[in-house]
């Protein structure tokens, strides 16, 4: 069905077994977080929180919990929508095929948004800040936080809801500095498009003026994440997806979604800036506390019955995990339709996302040389960092597949297919100093850091091997080795202390394995970490500590490294520190106390009894 508001939704997903209403009274601080983050985990149901401690608004979470949940709230449009982005990729089937595509036509007439006669009541009423659910999420967290926000942000030379932006930024509503219901937090990264919208008003010395919408069809919180080509508006997606037109209004200047469940308007003046943090983050770590914007509250408003929504991230995969499964299945094609030569492109979840790509591409330079090896898959490389949010890439693995059996989405085969073929003295390419993801630690300050491309291609190189050789077991100054996967072992190692000392420690390492070489012909990589039984236990665990505590420029090593010309290789296996680092933020942990009050609501007689199973 099309849904006019979130409280359709989530009378939609109650009668159809997807939601279930906890009616105990729970605390917003850290305990609904506990409460959202067990039952993800268990792959249990959208949840209403009809009972919030000190605020008389329900809150509702884990609604795209998962993709089947997902593609249940979307059923009436998502094949549409599927097919328009084809269409976008080539439009000559509309022609070619008029009448199996006028269904799409008709549905891309709720792309532009209807704006409400000013006759008409905005909101139901004005409320503060202090009226809403405060949730914090994590322990270490700064304050709450608005974990779905949709913020809405206009072009200052080219106003109006066409060019606007609609984006994903964490606001947080208490906490630090913030004067309470006057000020809140605007944090967002690098490559998003309120960046632009406010270096336009600072230039011309104005506010910039930012309405956050929360709740409302869960279309419109699907596009706010939604990577659109710039110049393109949210607005128009949440329409088609949602089978409704964006429906808005103005107050004062500021844009308001009259679908919304709640509002918070207000302005962002140049050069005013607050700390903002820390937040446990979709890496797994906290984000900790820099100066964001300050976002001087105007007015807030709240539909009659209104509904807040949440989410928790914290360590992948979590509900954000499914927005990226329900991304990719609606865009299929869109980026190999964007970047000629590509075929898949895969950002890794576990990974945090953003530390970790993997890619197919094509190999056709040079079919006549006899010799295969990365040429094609070099420019491409390029290219995928050059390109929006893929450019916050830090590690890009890519290479190409002649079978076309290979898929970026089956990880431990694609890392093995790689792996096998990858050529250390030839195929490792780092861009130093260099920018990377804000919520990425592991480099040289905020946004600061580096990257690394490996492209292997051609026959392989070696057999990987299944167990740990001998050789690598008992080696002076370093511990336990585990095998993480196929060519792949985890080596303990004592705490990082200093880079130079880190270096010093790789050395040592290099001197008792530089004439192993038979040993070691089927280890691809060493992951020197802190705990090599956790590395090994699974994937995930080898994904996230290998890719997201490691500076490549700073923390790659190697067995016979060389560097010639410029260009750094090695001849034996490649070694990532991965360890935890000094000036690495702390990974977010549950607390204790706070996970045994809540097993009331899981026992026999609460709210939530059974859901687990």
């Amino acid at each position: 069905m099309h849904y006019a508001s979130l409280e359709e939704c989530v009378i939609d997903l109650e009668k159809n077994g997807h939601l279930v209403r906890i009616k105990e009274q729970v605390d917003p601080h850290l305990e609904m977080a506990a409460i959202h983050l067990r039952v993800y985990e268990a792959g249990g149901p959208a949840l209403l929180f009809e009972n919030v401690k000190g605020s008389r608004f329900r809150a509702a979470s884990n609604l795209f919990g998962t993709l089947d949940r997902s593609r249940f709230m979307f059923r009436k449009t998502f094949d549409l929508v599927q097919q328009l982005i084809r269409l976008k990729g080539d439009p000559m089937q509309a022609i070619k095929h008029p009448f199996s595509n006028l269904r799409v036509g008709l549905a891309a007439t709720k792309a532009l948004p209807l704006k409400n006669p000013m006759s008409k009541p905005v909101m139901h009423e004005a409320i503060r800040i202090s009226d809403l659910p405060l949730i914090q999420h994590w322990p270490m967290d700064g304050g709450a936080f608005v974990t779905l926000p949709q913020v809405y942000t206009e072009d200052i030379d080219a106003p109006g809801i066409m060019k606007a932006n609609l984006g994903m930024y964490r606001i947080q509503l208490t906490g630090n500095e913030y004067v309470r219901d006057q000020e809140i937090g605007l944090h967002y990264q690098l490559h998003r498009g309120i960046g632009i919208h406010q270096t336009k008003a600072n230039k011309r010395g104005l506010p910039l003026k930012v309405s956050c919408f929360v709740g409302g069809p869960p279309s419109h919180t699907l596009s706010a994440v939604m990577p659109l080509p710039e110049g393109i508006s949210e607005m128009t997606f949440a329409g088609v997806l949602g089978g409704r037109r964006f429906r808005y209004t103005y107050d004062n200047g500021f844009c308001i979604s009259t679908d919304a469940d709640f509002v918070i308007t207000g302005e962002v003046y140049p050069g005013e800036n607050k700390p903002e943090g820390p937040f446990g983050d979709h890496l797994g770590y906290y984000s900790l506390t820099h100066p964001f914007p300050l976002m001087r509250v105007h007015k807030v408003y709240a539909r009659k019955n209104a509904i807040w929504p949440f989410t928790v991230v914290g360590r992948p995969p979590q509900e954000d995990t499914s927005f990226g499964a329900l991304i990719h299945e609606l865009t299929g094609d869109a980026i190999p339709q964007e970047i000629p030569g590509v075929k898949e492109v895969h950002a890794v979840d576990a990974a945090g996302v953003h530390p970790l790509l993997l890619a197919i591409g094509s190999e056709r330079y040079t079919p006549y040389m006899p010799t295969k090896q990365p040429a094609e898959l070099l420019t491409i490389a390029n290219h995928i960092l050059g390109t929006g949010q893929l450019s916050l890439a830090k590690f890009l693995f890519i290479t190409a597949d002649d079978s076309q059996q290979l898929h970026t989405h089956d990880i431990r085969a694609y890392m093995q297919f790689v792996l096998e073929r990858i050529n250390w003295q030839r195929d490792v390419h780092f861009y130093t100093n260099t920018t990377i993801d804000t919520l990425d630690y592991s480099g040289t300050g905020l946004n600061s850091g580096s990257k690394v491309v490996f492209a292997a291609y051609g026959e392989p190189q070696r057999q990987l091997c299944t167990e740990v050789p001998n050789v690598l077991q008992g080696l002076k100054g370093f511990g336990k080795a585990t095998l993480a996967m196929p060519g792949v072992v985890a080596l303990g190692a004592p705490a990082f202390t200093l880079q130079a000392k880190a270096a010093a420690e790789a050395a040592i390492l290099d001197q008792q394995l530089e004439h192993k070489a038979d040993e070691l012909k089927g280890v691809a990589m060493i992951v020197l970490c802190d705990d090599p039984d956790f590395v090994s236990a699974k994937l995930n665990n080898y994904l996230w500590v290998t890719y997201t505590r490691c500076n490549p420029s700073h923390d790659i090593y190697g067995i016979n490294p060389f560097t010639a010309h410029k260009h750094w290789g090695c001849e034996g296996p490649l070694v990532i520190d991965a360890r935890i680092k000094p000036h690495h933020a702390p990974p977010v942990e549950k607390d204790p106390a706070v996970e045994k009050r809540i097993d009331a609501i899981f026992a026999k007689g609460g709210s939530l009894h059974g859901v687990l199973k």
